[in-house]
């Protein structure tokens, strides 16, 4: 998977804004706290099932800790004010040989433009040319917006595991 160390990719939003897409990094530790910062509680919500405004030191540990065998991260990134920031992000990790659990979250103010159909498809393809089987993912019955992304892209629902979500699965190959 070095390729996908070293990943990067320019793409357009819905409203012509241009955002890079790259591998997560270890020094984004900073930028990613930053990101999560300006995400509202009820983003961080709907992408960590608990109200989550803080980290430990595990958490950071872990979410940085990236491999990109089991552990695969991208960000999207946009010039602010001279510098990149980093607008969202997504991830999947095996949980088991041939499959994975997906999760993404954006920044409040790039909602509703596309970013999530454009992590998507970078994702998929990883999982899928490292081998994968089967993507899950665990979304709120609230949370309409990533239902339909990840229904966009051909996830199903499937026998649930905790009534208070919904399952979805994609099966790859």
């Amino acid at each position: 998977m070095s390729e996908t160390i070293n990943y990067t990719a320019r793409e357009l939003l819905n409203d012509g804004s241009e955002i890079e897409i790259r591998a997560l990094r270890r020094e984004d530790e900073a930028d990613m706290l930053a990101a999560i910062g300006k995400t509202s509680a009820q983003s961080l919500h709907r992408r960590f099932f608990v109200m989550k405004r803080h980290f430990s030191d595990n958490e950071r540990a872990f979410f940085m800790d990236i491999d990109f065998k089991n552990h695969v991260a991208i960000v999207a990134l946009t010039d602010e004010a001279g510098h990149k920031v980093i607008v969202g992000g997504g991830r999947y990790i095996v949980f088991e040989p041939g499959r994975a659990e997906m999760a993404f979250v954006v920044v409040d103010s790039w909602q509703g433009r596309g970013l999530g159909s454009i992590l998507m498809p970078h994702l998929v393809k990883f999982a899928s040319d490292a081998g994968l089987q089967e993507l899950t993912a665990e979304v709120l019955p609230e949370n309409a917006a990533m239902i339909k992304v990840f229904g966009k892209f051909g996830f199903r629902p499937a026998a649930r595991r905790d009534p208070q979500t919904l399952h979805l699965v994609l099966k790859l190959g």
